[in-house]
């Protein structure tokens, strides 16, 4: 039998603004859609933010969420993942309402406090649409992205209890510490799903050699009670999602890590990102997960036990 790797599509994030690309999706049936068309070009997993419908700006108000998540569950079996990281702008209080509200299978979890440096984008643009664009930017110089080991424990207490599963997101070496510390003290329980991500400034780099040791250290701290997945940002993302499905990982792709097909090309959808993740895994001999059997591999608690 050939290999199984679960596509995970990140829709549109909190990472880019709209100055940036006009594919990005901004308002709720533009998510709606977007998030349809991954799933059909073969992602099991959506990773899901919301923003501001008039202005792009990023929310984590659950009215919003609302407004595309009855049309994805209508339309996909999609196994859909909502963020408690929203963004650095936000209290952690704000973050996980839509995962403590919407009981998704799975919510994201940052596995710690870090730097979150978005300001370099800054020089690449000379027009935005809206002022809070730059500013937005700028401040992640002099901010930071808030997971205390607090802020862990409770985000795991409250939304988990509802039968949510998390991805776990580790931007460095010691977020593994983390998580086994948490594994260790009972607030999570195996099959992790560990979600590495490259090339963030402030976070592990995006040299293979990172790649491959955030896999090592994964291996020793939880050896067969993990699932592996990657995100590579910007330029990086399709070349590390390769040495990961290589190491038998699975793969997370779109709009927001980055928003490139190519060099120089602006990705025109989510879903082709998919698709180019979904022929890579071909060519290496593996098949993109259903999203039943990415459930069957996470152990989630199935669509029919959601709030949505």
């Amino acid at each position: 039998m050939r290999a199984k790797a679960i596509i995970t599509c990140a829709i549109t994030g909190a990472i880019h603004t709209p100055a940036m690309s006009p594919h990005l999706p901004i308002t709720p049936e533009q998510i709606a859609e977007s998030a349809i068309g991954a799933a059909n070009a073969g992602a099991a997993i959506v990773h899901l933010h919301a923003r501001e419908p008039h202005d792009g700006r990023p929310t984590q108000d659950p009215g919003r969420f609302r407004a595309f998540l009855p049309q994805i569950a209508a339309a996909c079996d999609v196994v859909v993942n909502l963020t408690t990281g929203g963004s650095q702008t936000m209290t952690v209080e704000e973050r996980l309402q839509p995962a403590l509200q919407l009981r998704p299978e799975v919510a994201s979890l940052n596995m710690g406090t870090m730097n979150f440096g978005l300001y370099e984008m800054l020089p690449r643009y000379t027009e935005w649409k809206w002022e809070w664009e730059p500013t937005y930017l700028a401040g992640s110089e002099a901010g930071f992205f808030k997971n205390t080991l607090k802020d862990i424990a409770d985000i795991l207490r409250l939304c988990g209890g509802h039968g949510t599963r998390f991805e776990l997101e580790c931007y460095d070496i010691g977020h593994l510490y983390t998580v086994a510390h948490f594994l260790d003290r009972g607030l999570l329980k195996p099959p992790l799903l560990i979600q590495s991500v490259f090339g963030i400034r402030g976070g592990i780099g995006t040299h293979p050699d990172d790649v491959a040791y955030m896999k090592h250290v994964a291996d020793r701290l939880f050896a067969s009670e993990y699932q592996w997945s990657v995100v590579g940002a910007g330029r990086h993302q399709m070349s590390i999602a390769r040495q990961a499905a290589q190491l038998g990982g699975h793969v997370r792709v779109g709009l927001e890590d980055s928003l490139w097909i190519g060099k120089g090309q602006l990705a025109s959808s989510n879903a082709q990102q998919v698709t180019k993740a979904r022929a890579m895994l071909d060519g290496l001999g593996i098949d993109a997960a259903t999203p039943d059997e990415a459930r069957a591999i996470l152990h989630l608690k199935g669509r029919q036990y959601v709030g949505f």
